[in-house]
């Protein structure tokens, strides 16, 4: 039986767009993307959604962004909005902050692609990353079309992983998701308190230094001085971050006890320091030369610092 697009009804807000629905893209073809703002697998993906979204505007594509929140402070309007201005979306991207939407598809994935013929029929989907070129190839049949795949090279976080030496896994830092934490005497949930760093850590395991709160979502700095140690071994590391008091908070990172110098990421320059600004995905580490085994540290200048997760490339 065909499955055809939903209502796009119960979006807080649309952006780059009045509010869409069926009627208002019927004849058009039409791929819909869920993400939310902090999700690797939905950077690495987006430059060729917005690739494509250019290159087959003028042909009857529309792409309709459904940003679905995953922590807390996604909810956030605004933060939404500078995620797309960030990004360079010029599409229309639905707020589905109550999962509304998400809901109507009966979806689980960040991100999700769907692909919508002129008729208003789902013809296709896809989870995660990866399978590009058949992805264009299915737009370009549904628009009655063929040329060669549009060329797309992501930079800074978008880049794709070097997946042949990520050995690391998204790793979430709240008691609700949290795993292979290695502070001494473990977590204590829900109230502050001072933790160290092992004399060593294991591949893959992460503990605090200072004091901290371990929430369910998240960790939050309580104190000025505090950090966390990762133990990783990946191209890049990167670490969801909010600044939960609302202010500039200055960081700085360490690879094996030193400044990174030419393996930093884009949020962190070579003596290793950054600024924690707005709550978004930081690019902390992108090794520069042979991918091995490091420890990564991360120290905060002020409190309220909040981490949720470290993701890997």
């Amino acid at each position: 039986m065909a499955v055809h697009l939903p209502p796009l009804n119960g979006a807080a807000e649309w952006l780059n767009s009045e509010p869409l629905g069926p009627a208002d893209l019927g004849g058009r073809v039409v791929l819909v993307n869920f993400w939310t703002l902090t999700c690797i697998n939905w950077l690495r993906q987006e430059p060729y959604v917005r690739a494509w979204s250019q290159a087959y505007r003028d042909d009857g594509l529309v792409v309709v962004g459904v940003h679905t929140p995953e922590f807390a402070f996604e909810h956030d309007v605004d933060q939404v909005r500078r995620a797309v201005a960030a990004r360079s979306i010029d599409y229309p991207v639905a707020v589905d902050n109550d999962y509304a939407i998400w809901s109507a598809f009966d979806n689980h994935y960040w991100p999700a692609l769907y692909f919508v013929d002129t008729d208003g029929v789902i013809r296709d989907e896809h989870f995660g990353e990866g399978r590009y070129e058949q992805s264009e190839r299915v737009l370009q049949q549904l628009l009655g079309i063929e040329r060669d795949p549009v060329p797309v090279k992501g930079v800074g976080p978008e880049a794709e992983a070097d997946w042949n030496n990520l050995r690391t896994p998204e790793t979430y830092l709240g008691f609700g998701r949290g795993e292979h934490f290695a502070s001494p005497d473990g977590p204590a949930l829900d109230e502050r308190r001072a933790y160290q760093v092992p004399e060593s850590l294991g591949l893959n395991q992460w503990a605090l230094a200072g004091e901290w709160t371990i929430g369910s979502e998240n960790v939050v700095l309580d104190r000025a001085g505090g950090g966390i140690a990762f133990r990783f071994h990946a191209r890049d590391a990167h670490l969801v971050l909010a600044p939960g008091t609302g202010q500039s908070i200055p960081f700085r990172v360490l690879l094996d006890g030193d400044a990174p110098g030419p393996s930093h990421g884009v949020d962190v320059d070579g003596n290793g320091n950054g600024v924690l600004q707005d709550g978004r995905l930081y690019q902390l580490v992108r090794q520069d030369g042979p991918v091995r085994e490091r420890t990564l540290e991360i120290t905060f200048g002020e409190p309220g610092a909040q981490a949720y997760a470290f993701t890997f490339g």
